[in-house]
């Protein structure tokens, strides 16, 4: 048995031998047949054949070119009749940012591949290379296939539309864009942040401006001893400065204006006061109802608390 297998070792390793001297063999043949041309070519032939290839080479070159610039111009109108088509329908600017941006690198890829062609080079040769480098650039890849997908996941389910403010991944702001891999938001101070779609569809998300109305609550503490009447009365007195703004039941809230007594803290007596408006409204009203809080309770006599702690000395022997 073990003769059988070292025959047929050898036999393979004989076998490997000859292939590669065939090899050799036949690449030395090649060089030898274009040394033999160039030797044996007269010079004025061989510079003719030379600027013919080069003139050849050089028309090719130029088509190519031209077929480049024809081909962006092509994919510009495209992407301008796109966001046309899009407009008449109304279509979420979501949804036209991250159509166009698909449309414009495939139209790209295959223009590209089109020019190469025109020089000669075998296309066919160039797809099987990206073929079989695949699945190598997908693993290198992986994350930016997981935004891609994330991309379309946001685009079907739709958690948000440009215009809207989110709350996202630790940072909050305006959605601008939605392109293949990532969503533009802009801060209330001016920033602009990309988030990659893969992170984004992947993990929750705060959208303040789906709803039409949102509710407001404030937490105001007042010192103990307080009457409770006279302070709910102040409050809804308040809130009563801003009707304007504030979204009653008859307007289509879910509730009218609410005050209650939420909670007897240590140093405190805490009120939650609660009202509708729209969310356009939302901080307008926030910020002054906190100022007209601020001003209007200690001209009626209700005071904020402060913290206090008191203390109670059981043996006083030790204290001068």
């Amino acid at each position: 048995m073990l003769d059988l297998l070292n025959v047929k070792t050898v036999t393979d390793t004989v076998d490997t031998a000859s292939n590669t001297a065939v090899t050799d063999t036949t690449v030395l043949g090649t060089a030898k047949e274009v040394i033999t041309t160039i030797t044996e070519t007269p010079a004025d032939q061989l510079l003719s054949d030379l600027l013919d290839k080069a003139i050849t080479f050089g028309l090719k070159l130029l088509a190519a070119f031209a077929i480049y610039i024809i081909g962006m111009w092509l994919i510009k109108k495209i992407k301008t009749l796109l966001l046309k088509v899009f407009e008449k329908r109304r279509t979420d600017a979501a949804i036209v940012s991250f159509v166009q941006s698909i449309v414009s690198i495939t139209c790209t890829i295959f223009l590209i591949l089109i020019a190469v062609s025109t020089l000669g080079i075998n296309t066919t040769s160039i797809a099987a290379l990206l073929a079989a480098g695949g699945m190598a650039i997908g693993m290198a890849l992986s994350g930016t296939v997981q935004n891609f997908a994330g991309g379309i996941m946001l685009l079907v389910f739709k958690p948000f539309k440009a215009g809207d403010f989110i709350e996202a991944q630790g940072f909050s702001g305006t959605v601008q864009s939605v392109t293949i891999f990532n969503t533009k938001l802009l801060t209330p101070d001016n920033k602009s942040i990309m988030i990659p779609n893969g992170s984004l569809s992947n993990g929750i998300i705060d959208n303040y401006s789906q709803n039409k109305l949102r509710r407001i609550q404030w937490t105001v503490g007042v010192e103990y001893g307080s009457s409770s009447e006279e302070t709910r009365k102040a409050f809804l007195d308040i809130l009563k400065k801003y009707d304007k703004q504030i979204v009653t039941v008859e307007k289509g809230a879910p509730a009218d204006p609410q005050v209650f007594l939420g909670e007897l803290a240590a140093s405190s007596v805490n009120y939650y006061i609660r009202a509708w408006v729209k969310g356009s409204d939302y901080w307008d009203l926030y910020f002054n109802v906190n100022e007209a809080i601020y001003n209007e309770l200690p001209k009626r006599g209700i005071n904020f608390p402060f913290p206090q702690l008191d203390i109670f000395v059981k043996n006083q022997k030790g204290i001068n």
